[in-house]
């Protein structure tokens, strides 16, 4: 279950047919739906001339990088020598395949490359010490296509500011209203407070809002229940945050002080960068640096000089499961019940988990606790 997002598709068709040819780069976080749009490509393009590339899963040396993507390519690209005997020879050769692929019949192809900025793997081998800037000097010019993704906002938008003649960024945006009804289904969508609610829980992201539908079919409960459940020891969201979280803060510096910075912000936000330094005990300066690098991985927003996570859901799993041990049930609850009642407008009174209203009121979804 995933939603179509044409006006992005004809976004990205639109800079592929413009004369002369640019070149899309998607951005947009975990779940948003990268790599599905470039899914629905290749098969509007045709497998004949269109060639997925997974850059995060098969980015290890440029020598076995290029072995690999030309072995499963339905190309030919009859100038380009894959043995070859350093790092900076594979990856001119990859740049040079890139280039000159051509299909069966002769002419031009389109190479999708799903998280592209993992050619960055690369720059720890000799010779290779800005492999991005080479990446889009060598593939601009080319009769061929291109389309990268990335879920890294930030980085991208400062590694390509310099190269808008060439590329085109494509920021998937939260999804609308009406875009939330292809995801919820039509017996959900009918109810607007439930459609609202969704919306207002998950922010418009498009895989907690897959996540919490499939949540409130399996267990038939409310949208604050179901949320509830996946975010629980073992919920689906759980596990999905905990791979977002440690998968950019691995991508940042100063793992452990940028992981206090995110409790701290937890507890309490906004926050500026005094109010942060005091309560990490460290120099504005040296805070000032790890929120730079929190930022340089989308995990924290800075409006007015004011300091907020990213994403309001992930503000929530941190503040649930970033201690000694899993949080209890009732704890949970209280926790979602709380968030719901920042977000969702008109947020019913407690109730029991999962009780249903009488007529036409609502009891959503909360444990009472004695």
């Amino acid at each position: 279950m995933t939603v179509a997002r044409p006006a992005f598709e004809r976004r990205v068709l639109s800079a592929l047919e413009a004369d002369p040819a640019r070149i899309p780069v998607l951005v947009g976080g975990c779940g948003t739906g990268r790599t599905y749009l470039l899914r629905r490509l290749r098969e509007r393009l045709g497998r004949g001339g269109c060639q997925y590339i997974d850059v995060e899963r098969s980015a290890t040396t440029p020598e076995r990088f290029l072995r690999t993507v030309v072995g499963a390519s339905p190309f030919s690209a009859p100038d380009v020598d894959v043995h070859v005997k350093s790092p900076r020879e594979a990856f001119d050769a990859l740049v040079a395949f890139f280039r000159g692929a051509r299909s069966r019949s002769g002419g031009p192809v389109t190479f999708l490359l799903d998280e592209a900025l993992e050619f960055r793997t690369f720059e720890n081998f000799p010779g290779l010490r800005d492999v991005l800037r080479d990446l889009v000097s060598g593939i601009t010019g080319s009769t061929n296509h291109f389309v990268l993704t990335t879920r890294y906002i930030t980085r991208a938008l400062r590694f390509f500011r310099d190269k808008s003649q060439v590329l085109e960024v494509v920021h998937l945006t939260p999804l609308t209203a009406d875009e939330l009804r292809d995801v919820i289904g039509p017996v959900y969508s009918a109810d607007a407070d439930v459609l609202g609610a969704v919306h207002a829980l998950t922010d418009g992201h498009t895989g907690y809002a897959q996540a919490l539908t499939h949540a409130m079919e399996e267990l038939g409960a409310d949208p604050i229940s179901a949320l509830a459940a996946l975010l629980g020891a073992d919920g689906q969201l759980t596990r999905e945050l905990t791979y977002s979280y440690e998968l950019r803060l691995h991508r940042a510096r100063g793992y452990g002080a940028l992981k206090a910075i995110l409790d701290i912000l937890a507890e309490q936000e906004p926050l500026t960068l005094t109010e942060i330094a005091l309560r990490l005990q460290r120099t504005p300066g040296s805070t000032k640096d790890y929120l730079s690098w929190l930022e340089d991985v989308d995990l924290v927003n800075v409006r007015q000089k004011r300091y907020t996570i990213a994403d309001p859901l992930l503000r929530l799993w941190v503040r649930l499961h970033c201690r000694p041990e899993p949080p209890a049930e009732d704890l949970v609850a209280q926790e979602v019940q709380q968030f719901a009642l920042d977000r969702v407008p008109h947020t019913p009174e407690p109730a029991l988990v999962g009780a249903r209203g009488d007529g036409d009121r609502k009891a959503w979804g909360i444990i009472e606790i004695d």
